[in-house]
């Protein structure tokens, strides 16, 4: 074993002592309980099972059979989940098959960040991972279940459904995916006419025919963005049956995949296989999903979410852990936006298998952890095939890569280390995702412009005033201030200047997500500048050092001018603005209670 990895579990074990115990205690509590009806009283278990079948009834009451829950993120706005509209039939027939029975306990919101990006939507974006998890915990909160089913992919839903569902650890769950759409109109296709519309030389008929051929069908946006690396990150805490991430919406193997998600549930539910979600997610399992985040250069998002999924689980970990794993953790997978290949191609070469086997047989994962499909991840280093008779086999893949352009071997890796990096200096501590951007531009020292919303930037590109090295700063972006949303409409116009050659670089209090690109982004700079951070004290014309091979990001002024500064203050119009208006004033009270991007923006604290 990787002596890095071992010491950061070890730090991460002892730092959680406390609230770890105090988790598996309330835990092993609610696990030696009687099952839900047995311990229920008769109006209860009436009101709990009035609308099902009564030899459902019977099963459950007299028979004692499994039954188990279904907590979906089902609606048909997001591609990725429309696929799930028929998976409770599908669920309900396999379990009864089995000799259990299922009830749908509750749905939970699922909102495209896609659809909303640039738009005042994106302000409840993060704040929707929190209610969702709220939402899972109302689903689960009837009690008379035995295990349950987490239909959910993108990007708040996976680590809301897994917040939601830490709050039941003594339940066994298996997450269900759907898998990604197929591949159409190639990610660097659709960036170039972005980056054409945004410098005006096509329009917006131009533009949307990309959009619509880049977005075309059922499934999840096929970059490896948030969504995709939610479904990476279940495979490396043996949370999916093996293997199941990436099988597209209609392929066969996937309705058999979902069908053994219905078994494996059931299989933990009897006390010789007994693997509650709580025990499941410990600190090695957070250290796996984590090395798994590093070796594929995954969403930035995740050095925030999975900060609050850890803390659900009573585990301490911040971003100093995420930059120690970065500096041992090869870089094994370039899918775009660090690089040309799409999930589908990322899956055809080997996909999160042949990532899981390669970190496994280098030491740089924890083997002998509990999962769904058993007392060892090694299940999640083969790949899942349809067999005769309708049933699902795994086999060991290659030992070589299927495409050395999209996966490596951890002996030949892209990179000695990940793809993601901590920054530290008199503006804050923020992070950088390097696996995308040019090792020519981890260091960018330019002068600063100062922004305290999208459009103002926007605004001042269209106008020609950042034709020159810059560092755009936009800051007012963090949780307290307006939700801490995605600035993807940053990304045209920066990389278009940065295309003329010129150093650019952008520094926010805001989120860049999965989709960061080519352009260095030191984002989730905390403290934010709302809540009086750094940024706060940041002029116009400020040099500032974005430096992503020492870890430095500093406002290269002199340090007597630097504190007697007095930090900018939010205008009265635009804390107004984002506060108000098409359901942001309900969320007043999460941007008054919620913790820093390091503590992983918990509102629930």
């Amino acid at each position: 074993m990787n002596k890095t990895l071992l010491a950061v579990t070890e730090r991460i074990r002892q730092r959680s002592a406390t609230t770890r115990g105090q988790y598996l205690e309330g835990l092993d509590r609610l696990a030696g309980r009687k099952r839900g009806v047995d311990r229920m009283g008769c109006a209860n278990v009436a009101h709990a099972f009035a609308a099902m079948p009564g030899n459902d009834k019977l099963r459950i009451v007299a028979e004692k059979a499994p039954h188990l829950a279904i907590v979906t993120a089902y609606n048909d706005m997001l591609s990725a989940h429309q696929p799930y509209e028929a998976y409770p039939a599908l669920i309900r027939q396999e379990a009864h098959a089995q000799g259990a029975t299922v009830q749908v306990a509750g749905g939970v919101p699922a909102m495209c960040d896609g659809v909303t990006q640039g738009l005042p939507g994106m302000e409840l974006s993060l704040f929707s991972r929190d209610t969702i998890a709220m939402g899972a915990a109302i689903a689960l909160s009837h009690d008379v279940f035995d295990a349950a089913l987490l239909l959910g992919i993108c990007d708040k839903i996976v680590p809301g459904l897994l917040i939601g569902a830490l709050h039941f650890g003594h339940l066994p769950c298996v997450f269900v995916p759907a898998g990604p759409m197929s591949s159409g109109l190639s990610n660097n296709e659709k960036a170039k006419v972005r980056e054409l519309y945004a410098q005006g030389k096509v329009g917006r008929e131009e533009l949307l025919k990309a959009e619509s051929a880049a977005y075309h069908g059922a499934g999840t946006c096929t970059f490896y963005g948030t969504a995709n690396s939610n479904q990476m990150l279940l495979e490396a805490m043996g949370l999916h049956v093996p293997g199941a991430a990436f099988v597209h919406p209609h392929d066969p193997l996937r309705e058999v995949l979902t069908r053994q998600a219905v078994r494996q549930a059931l299989s933990i539910t009897h006390k010789q296989a007994y693997a509650p979600i709580g025990r499941v997610v410990d600190e090695a399992c957070i250290v796996n999903a984590m090395v798994a985040l590093l070796a594929t250069g995954g969403s930035t998002n995740h050095l925030i979410h999975w900060v609050a999924v850890a803390r659900s689980a009573g585990i301490l970990i911040d971003w100093s852990d995420f930059s120690e794993l970065s500096g041992v953790v090869p870089l094994l997978s370039r899918v775009y936006p660090n690089g040309a290949a799409d999930v589908n191609q990322f899956q055809a070469a080997g996909g999160p298998a042949f990532v899981i086997r390669e970190l496994l047989k280098v030491g740089l994962m924890h083997e002998q952890v509990l999962t769904v499909a058993g007392p060892s991840l090694q299940a999640f280093g083969k790949l899942p095939v349809l067999e005769q008779g309708g049933r699902v086999a795994w086999q060991d893949l290659a030992p070589e890569s299927g495409d050395e352009s999209v996966v490596r071997t951890a002996e030949q890796p892209f990179s000695a280390t990940g793809g993601l990096k901590l920054l530290d200096g008199n503006l804050g501590r923020a992070v950088i995702k390097v696996s995308a951007v040019p090792e020519e531009r981890h260091i960018v020292e330019a002068p600063a412009r100062i922004f305290s919303d999208q459009e103002s930037m926007l605004a001042a590109f269209k106008a020609g005033e950042l034709e020159r090295d810059v560092i755009v700063v936009v800051r007012f972006q963090g949780p307290q201030a307006n939700g801490m949303p995605e600035l993807h409409k940053l990304t045209p116009p920066l990389a278009v200047l940065q295309g003329k050659g010129f150093k650019v670089a952008l520094v926010t209090d805001g989120r860049m997500s999965g989709a960061s690109g080519k352009v260095p982004a030191a984002i989730h700079v905390s403290p934010e500048a709302l809540a009086g951070g750094p940024l706060g004290r940041l002029r116009d014309g400020d040099v500032v050092r974005l430096d992503a091979v020492s870890g430095e990001l500093q406002a290269l002024v002199p340090a007597e001018e630097w504190a007697a500064r007095e930090p900018a203050r939010i205008t009265e119009a635009q804390a107004l603005e984002n506060g108000h208006g098409l359901g942001r004033d309900l969320f007043a009270g999460m941007r008054r209670n919620v913790r820093t991007a390091e503590e992983g923006a918990v509102s629930w604290l």
